[in-house]
C-alpha cells in the first residue's frame, strides 16, 4: 500500500517545484542565447581567417555549411552569392570564428549551426515562386528584396513577387511581379512574398 505524503512534506513541494522550474528556465535561456549566437546569418560576411575556398556550383549556402561540418579544421564559414560580373558562388572555410559584418553578398555561420533562414513575416527567403509574371524589372541588389516587395504592394494587379539575386541567370538583380500565386520552390537564388 502506497503511503501518502505527510502535511510537512507537501508544504515543501511547491518550493522544490519552483526551484526546479527556475533552474530549467535558466538553463533554457542560456542554451537559447548560446545557440542564437551560433546561427547562420543571412546578409553577413565573416572576413578573414580563411584557409580554403571552393566554388558552389548550385549556389546554395547549405552546401558551404555542410563542407564546414565535414572538415575537422573548420570553425566558421562564409558563403558568397555569385557576383554580378559572372562566376560561381564561393564557400570560404575558416580556422577561427571571426566576427560577422553586415553585407548583402553573403551568408555566414559557425560550425554546428547549419543555415537558418530568417523568418520575417511575409518575406520568404530562398523561395522562388516561378511563373505568373506579368512584368519584371532590374533593381539594385538588396539582401531583403525590399524594392521588389514595395513595387508589388503598390500595384493592385500584383498578388506575389520574386526577387532574384544578381549572378543567378543574369548579372543584375531582377524583380518579377506576378498576377497569380504560384507554389513556393526552395531555391537559394531568390526571395519571394505574397501580397494579396
Amino acid at each position: 500500500m502506497r503511503r501518502s505524503a505527510t502535511p510537512q512534506s507537501r508544504m515543501h513541494e511547491p518550493r522544490a517545484n519552483r526551484a526546479i522550474i527556475f533552474g530549467i528556465a535558466a538553463l533554457l535561456a542560456f542554451a537559447i542565447g548560446h545557440v542564437t549566437n551560433g546561427l547562420a546569418q543571412t546578409g553577413y560576411d565573416r572576413p578573414g581567417g580563411d584557409y580554403t575556398s571552393a566554388p558552389v556550383a548550385n549556389g546554395d549556402p547549405t552546401v558551404c555549411a555542410a563542407r564546414c561540418e565535414r572538415d575537422k579544421g573548420c570553425r566558421a564559414w562564409s558563403f558568397s552569392y555569385p557576383p554580378p560580373s559572372g562566376g560561381p558562388a564561393m564557400c570560404w572555410l575558416k580556422r577561427e570564428v571571426v566576427p560577422a559584418k553586415q553585407s548583402s553578398c553573403c551568408v555566414s555561420g559557425v560550425r554546428g549551426a547549419g543555415v537558418i533562414e530568417p523568418q520575417a513575416g511575409a518575406i520568404e527567403y530562398s523561395i522562388d515562386r516561378f511563373g505568373g509574371d506579368y512584368r519584371w524589372f532590374e533593381t539594385a541588389p538588396d539582401a531583403k528584396g525590399k524594392a521588389c516587395a514595395e513595387a508589388c504592394q503598390s500595384e493592385q494587379r500584383c498578388r506575389a513577387w520574386t526577387y532574384r539575386r544578381p549572378g543567378y541567370g543574369a548579372a543584375s538583380a531582377r524583380c518579377f511581379l506576378k498576377d497569380a500565386i504560384k507554389p513556393p520552390r526552395r531555391r537559394p537564388c531568390c526571395i519571394s512574398g505574397v501580397v494579396r
